[in-house]
């Protein structure tokens, strides 16, 4: 698979995830999705990021401020919803709250508003 073709996949299953999210009560709006390397080095030398080589650079990796009963979270539990629909759209897609896949809040690093695809 070329990388455009992963992207317009990518498009695809954001698409999905947005109306997914309004179904159920969630309103979204764009953090950031590009994001050069210059500001990911930034964001990993201050302790934001766990990697040089962000999703991010590839347009692989959307972040979205997420909105529950009109109010802004990033709480896992309120958000993992939207995690667990986007992971079950392709074996691919990887979520923030979970990163490695076992279900669990246990990770040293949460990131859920990020929403990627490997």
């Amino acid at each position: 698979m070329t990388l455009s073709d992963k992207q317009f996949l990518f498009l695809k299953n954001v698409g999905q995830l947005i109306d997914y999210a309004i179904q159920h009560g969630y309103k979204l709006t764009f953090g950031e999705a590009y994001r050069p390397q210059l500001m990911q080095e930034h964001y990993y030398n201050t302790g934001k990021s766990k990697t040089l080589n962000s999703q991010h650079g590839k347009r692989l990796a959307i972040d979205f401020n997420v909105f529950l009963n009109g109010k802004y979270t990033t709480r896992y539990e309120h958000v993992k919803q939207l995690g667990d629909f986007w992971e079950s759209l392709n074996p691919l897609n990887r979520w923030g709250g979970d990163w490695n896949g076992n279900d669990v809040q246990d990770e040293d690093f949460i990131d859920t508003p990020h929403f990627e695809m490997k």
